[in-house]
Order: C-alpha cells, then structure tokens, then sequence
C-alpha cells in the first residue's frame, strides 16, 4: 500500500530535511505566484503587463529557492536563482528610483489648485 510508504519516509526522515522540504516547496509556491499574479494582471488589462508585484514575489521565491539550493549543494540550481536575484534585485531598484524621482517632481511643483486671492 502506498500510504504505509508514504507513513514510513515521514517516520524515518528527519526533521532538519523535513523543514528543508517544506523551505522548497513554500518556495516554490512564493515563486509561481508571480506567474498566476501576472497572468491575472494581464487578463484584467486585456493586454501583456508585468505588474510591481511581479518582482517582489520573483526575489522572494528566488531568494527562498536560492537558500534551498545552497542547502542541496546544487550548482547549475545555485547559479541560476543567483542570476535571477539580480535581475529582479535590479528591476525592483528601477521601480524604487522611478517613485522616488516621482515624488521629487511633485514636490517640487507644489500645490496642483490655483491660489484664490483674499
């Protein structure tokens, strides 16, 4: 019966690899949520779009994944989420540097109402 396998691999794995497994697997699931938030974002604008969301949930589940691939000692997997970190390390920077530079202009500008005079 394959619950009885399934009973006895749970009772003798321990628990550093078991906390391991689940450190992947949430990872895996931090990182397809950015796939399932693009594609909705993309079906709402009727249009291909990459939402700012986008980004924080590809560091994160790279970040998890690149932990776990640390821990696994997996080179070719090693590499690959460290060259995705950077990638969305640095299209999350551009969006920080754009807000920032947005509010500088609109500070700048000062109030948008006209002035009524007394």
């Amino acid at each position: 019966m394959a619950f009885s396998k399934l009973a006895t691999w749970w009772a003798t794995t321990p628990t550093a690899e078991l906390v391991w497994l689940a450190i992947g697997l949430s990872a895996q699931v931090m990182f397809s949520m950015r796939f399932i938030l693009q594609w909705l974002a993309s079906e709402r604008a009727r249009r291909s779009i990459v939402p700012e969301t986008f980004w924080y949930f590809s560091f994160a589940g790279g970040l998890m994944l690149f932990a776990y691939a640390l821990y696994r000692m997996d080179p070719v997997f090693i590499l690959g989420q460290g060259g995705g970190l950077l990638i969305y390390a640095r299209n999350i920077h551009f969006i920080w540097k754009s807000k920032s530079e947005e509010q500088s202009l609109a500070g700048a500008k000062g109030p948008t109402s006209p002035s009524r005079p007394s």
